[in-house]
């Protein structure tokens, strides 16, 4: 074969090199490596490797410092969705690289990259609440339902194959519901469930944040039911494609590396970032707080804990039980190898931090946040300033999941002032506490002052 034959069938497969898995040949014979990523922006317990991270641009940071070494020109595109299973869907396409989403979602992740031979892994958490707190089942404001048990012959909104459906699956059951057929549960997006409720047209919503929290806020729902009385983790965390993980190692871990300085953003400067992703999702700074502020529901630490994991074990009879999952390999499925390269020596310290107990926490109109012992302290704060106060967020008496001040049901017992998410945990409490009552927000603040 002549040599310039051979070289022009070189010099193609070279160019062919490059071009596949996110990388081409600039007009100057340069490289370049273009990596995709999938986030839901106003699903915030993502925002550290997401909305958070994309307006930082720490990522695009670490893979510049990257290109300076070796050369190559390296491009972000950040692809926004609503719900996980799109970006599991263009993941499994080869279109996205690295996508985050809820712990039910990752499984369904999982099977179907092995179901199409495109196989994901499990590379990293981004928020998380161990007792399940960051999903919750709401009600109109108005509606007479008391306690779960209500929902008997009931119609019920959430996103099939979501941790909230997973919540509300596991709750109906442990109240002695079939999720199957003595509830009427209709499959939507979040914000047609949203819309749904408004109207009148279901009567609960389960969801994932931050819908329940945003619907309480704006006074369109109450509280019903709190994921945190599952007792059960559930997380938010990072997966990735296993042939992008094999040939761009690296540039997972500047990803990893990326999110770290992420999560060290949000908790230094909580109320920055809580405005940072406010501005970029709409969603009211209030509202993002309440999930991801220094006493937030969920805690922020991208390290795998063997906790989570466990969690994620028992949520694939829930999935199968739905026809969603067959058989989940989660051991095969999570690889902690790139996290903890990214971590480096402080992995170990990283795996063994802890989420604290929640404190009851205000938010005042001129940027400054306060925390305190107990919810009756902040309330003589408000009583003294309510005019000053931008939020107020108190731990839930029996479960510790945040709610905000006014929209919590609130317990007299003796002196003690003591609020609930749900009326039927405030009931549970009154039930064994004689002379104990509910008292409205107002007749709270007025005791505390």
């Amino acid at each position: 074969m002549p040599r310039k034959t051979i070289a022009l069938l070189v010099t193609g497969a070279a160019l062919l090199a490059l071009t596949g898995c996110g990388g081409d040949a600039d007009a100057d014979g340069s490289r370049t490596v273009t990596v995709t990523v999938g986030y839901q922006s106003k699903t915030i317990n993502t925002v550290t490797a997401g909305t958070l991270l994309r307006s930082l641009g720490y990522f695009e940071e670490e893979l510049g410092k990257r290109g300076a070494k070796d050369g190559t020109t390296y491009k972000v595109e950040w692809q926004d969705y609503a719900t996980g299973a799109p970006i599991t869907a263009q993941m499994t396409a080869g279109k996205i690289d690295i996508g985050s989403m809820g712990d039910f979602p990752l499984l369904l992740n999982a099977a179907r990259g092995k179901q199409l031979n495109r196989p994901t892994r499990l590379v990293a958490v981004t928020g998380y609440n161990l007792r399940g707190g960051l999903n919750t089942v709401v009600t109109p404001p108005d509606s007479k339902l008391a306690a779960l048990k209500d929902l008997r012959g009931k119609k019920v909104s959430t996103s099939v194959g979501s941790a909230a459906d997973g919540t509300l699956v596991r709750a109906l059951q442990r109240a002695g519901i079939d999720p199957q057929k003595d509830v009427r549960k209709l499959n939507q997006q979040p914000a047609v469930g949203a819309s749904a409720l408004q109207s009148g047209s279901v009567d609960a919503l389960s969801q994932f944040v931050a819908w329940p929290g945003l619907l309480a806020y704006q006074g369109r729902a109450k509280a019903l039911y709190d994921g945190a009385e599952l007792n059960l983790p559930t997380f938010h965390g990072v997966t990735v494609r296993e042939d992008f993980a094999t040939k761009r190692p690296a540039v997972l871990e500047d990803f990893l590396r990326a999110q770290i300085r992420a999560t060290e953003y949000l908790h230094e400067k909580p109320v920055a970032a809580a405005e940072s992703v406010a501005k970029a999702t709409g969603l009211p700074a209030e509202v993002v707080y309440l999930y991801n502020g220094a006493n937030g529901i969920a805690t922020f630490d991208p390290s795998v804990k063997p906790e989570l994991v466990s969690a994620l074990k028992q949520d694939v009879p829930v999935l199968k039980s739905a026809g969603l999952v067959g058989e989940v390999d989660v051991d095969g499925f999570v690889d902690d190898q790139y996290i903890k390269r990214a971590y480096g020596s402080g992995y170990g310290k990283a795996l063994a931090t802890g989420s604290g107990a929640a404190r009851s926490e205000i938010w005042l109109k001129d940027g400054t946040t306060a925390s305190f012992d107990s919810p009756a302290a902040l309330l003589g704060r408000i009583a003294a300033g309510r005019d000053k106060v931008r939020a107020a967020y108190v731990p839930d008496t029996t479960t510790g999941t945040l709610w905000f001040a006014d929209k919590a049901v609130w317990v007299l017992d003796g002196k003690k002032l003591l609020p609930f998410l749900t009326p039927d945990a405030a009931a549970g409490y009154l039930s064994g506490h004689t002379g104990a009552r509910t008292v409205r927000y107002t007749e709270a603040l007025k005791r505390a002052s």
